[in-house]
């Protein structure tokens, strides 16, 4: 049947060497004593090298170890992986992996792969070559870098925030040819310049307060200040974040927004008041008196905090000697409070846009079912830094089998895009698992083939584990678990008297990199085992190596492993964080 065509002599027809060249992904050949034999263009480009300096001289010799990174492990780990694959004939599949490659300037250049090293056997079964393919995800892992370092924005948010800074130092360029006679002015207004990079940075009101009273001040030549804030609920009011030394921070922390003080007349009103001395303050309202004994105040100025039409609160400073209002000087303050203002804008904003962003989140973590025999406890705390949460879930739902299954991932990036490709992944993966009823490995396999199919491109890590719990058809006292693991930290496995270790095996790769072959995993759980599933944010620090953080978790898990599971998932949280880095998904699960 068919065309009548010879099938062998098409196969001879395919040029294997144009293939090999025409490869998407880097691939290099090697002999058994990592001699270079050949690498296809792709390899070339991606390490900037051309074919006769590669052809026929040892790889190590060839890409050496930065010596400027004498802890560096990319050499030995993939000498370690190649002759794995040389000495026991199978592919051996490497994690992320840092290596960086010489720059052809003298230096190196920090990179970052995913390799995969495959033996090539002869009609005998003996390895007569190598075959390394390792794909250059350096972008991935700096753009995770830099999404956990930097502030993620909207894109409407930032044009919006570059707008107001550009509007805010126009105004001190304005002021400055303005006061440009005065020395004492100029220093002053020079200083202003320089505190709107400050207040651009400022996450809260408190930090505001903290540029206005660290900086602001001496750059006014001001004794005292306060940045009060209005909030408008069933009674409006004034919130003084920061008030004058003395008794009155405490008696003033919060004003009718109708009252008589200087910064409820501003703010309510959108009056800007001045006081040159005791005379004029004690003379605005009666209740001033105390506030200047208390303070010691003579000399005050309050101006609303103003965006558009809306009032936000106002800005009052306050100096010790009677001191007179030049028009230059009210020009200076009404650009500081215009700067305050701007930026409290800001903060307000981003505190909607995460309060938005955050319950949208939690609307997407559902509870954990209730399942006879097994407690399932969940915690979800978005990172204090950002202004909007990320792609860090769990999930637990019953399979189709009745086996229950618990999953942690982590989407790369902390904006609105991870959240929309988590909340995709999460749902995609709970379908692909109730339909398959296969085993943890192939749910992966199938959610990759989904996600590629449906054109959604991301990066994540993730554990998906299935628990069954004793019974006739298997092991009648001990529950098991088969989990596979997607490039995510290890889970924690906590025994009943309290021995705690990581159920780490080898990494497989992340999802997104591309279909590759996954493995199970398989546990047995007696009765009272704990066992702990998280993302980075509880074990990543800036200041160490996220194995140190992982090594605290497991110690930790140990020593809190008596307490009920709600309670031993609140004292994780507490003893291993203050104010997060990045976003914690965690979820505990134990035998009951």
């Amino acid at each position: 049947m068919g065309d009548g065509r010879d099938p062998v002599a098409t196969r001879a027809t395919v040029d294997h060497a144009r293939l090999f060249d025409a490869a998407p992904s880097p691939y290099l050949v090697l002999t058994p004593d990592l001699m270079i034999v050949d690498a296809n263009e792709a390899y070339l480009r991606v390490t900037a090298r051309g074919r006769q300096e590669l052809i026929g001289r040892e790889l190590f010799a060839v890409f050496p170890a930065n010596p400027d990174d004498p802890e560096g492990t990319g050499v030995p780990n993939l000498r370690a992986s190649l002759l794995r694959a040389r000495d026991t004939g199978r592919p051996d599949t490497m994690a992320l992996q840092r290596y960086d490659i010489p720059d052809g300037v003298g230096g190196f250049a920090r990179r970052y792969w995913s390799p995969v090293n495959v033996p090539i056997v002869d009609e005998y079964g003996r390895v007569v070559l190598l075959l390394h393919r390792s794909e250059d995800v350096t972008d991935f892992v700096q753009q995770r870098q830099r999404t956990r370092d930097e502030r993620a924005r909207g894109e409407a948010f930032r044009r919006r925030v570059e707008e107001a800074e550009a509007d805010l130092y126009a105004r001190a360029r304005e002021l400055r040819g303005a006061l440009e006679a005065q020395a004492v002015a100029n220093r002053r207004l020079a200083t202003l310049v320089d505190l709107a990079a400050d207040l651009a940075g400022c996450e809260s009101v408190a930090q505001l307060t903290e540029v206005v009273v660290e900086r602001g001040l001496g750059a006014l030549g001001a004794d005292g200040g306060a940045v009060a804030v209005r909030d408008e609920g069933d009674l409006p009011r004034l919130t003084v974040t920061h008030g004058p030394a003395g008794g009155t921070r405490a008696r003033h922390a919060e004003l009718p927004l109708t009252g008589p003080l200087p910064p409820s007349v501003s703010a309510c009103a959108g009056e800007t008041v001045f006081l040159p001395d005791r005379a004029a303050a004690l003379d605005f309202a009666a209740e001033m008196a105390e506030v200047v004994a208390t303070t010691g105040l003579q000399a005050w100025a309050s101006l609303p905090l103003r965006v558009g039409e809306r009032l936000l609160g106002a800005l009052t400073v306050g100096w010790r000697a009677p001191h007179p209002f030049e028009s230059r000087e009210v020009e200076v303050l009404g650009a500081f409070a215009a700067q305050c203002a701007q930026t409290l804008d800001r903060i307000r904003v981003h505190r909607e846009q995460r309060r938005t962003s955050e319950t949208l989140q939690r609307s997407l973590l559902s509870d954990p079912p209730s399942v006879a025999g097994l407690d399932i406890a969940v915690r979800y705390h978005p990172a204090v830094a950002h202004e909007q949460v990320g792609g860090d879930w769990y999930d637990a739902f019953r399979a189709a089998d009745g086996a229950t299954t618990v999953v942690i991932g982590d989407v790369t990036g902390h904006d609105r895009a991870a959240l929309a490709a988590m909340a995709q992944i999460r749902s995609t993966l709970r379908g692909v698992a109730y339909v398959l009823g296969e085993p943890p490995a192939a749910i992966l396999a199938g959610l990759e083939r989904t996600l590629h199919g449906l054109g959604v491109s991301t990066f994540a890590s993730a554990v998906v584990g299935h628990v069954r719990l004793p019974d006739a058809s298997g092991d009648p006292r001990r529950a098991r678990l088969t989990w596979c693991n997607a490039g995510h930290p290890p889970p924690v496995l906590v025994q009943p008297d309290g021995t705690a270790r990581l159920l780490a095996t080898e990494p497989d790769p992340l999802l997104g990199v591309g279909p590759l072959p996954r493995a199970d995993h398989d546990q047995l759980l007696d009765p009272g085992a704990t066992l702990v599933l998280y993302t980075d944010g509880l074990v990543e620090r800036r200041d160490a190596p996220i194995d140190v953080g992982i090594g605290r978790l497991r110690e930790a898990a140990g020593r809190l492993f008596h307490l009920p599971l709600e309670a031993f998932c609140d004292a994780l949280l507490a003893e291993l964080t203050t104010e997060p880095d990045d976003d914690i998904a965690l979820l505990a699960l134990r035998i009951g």
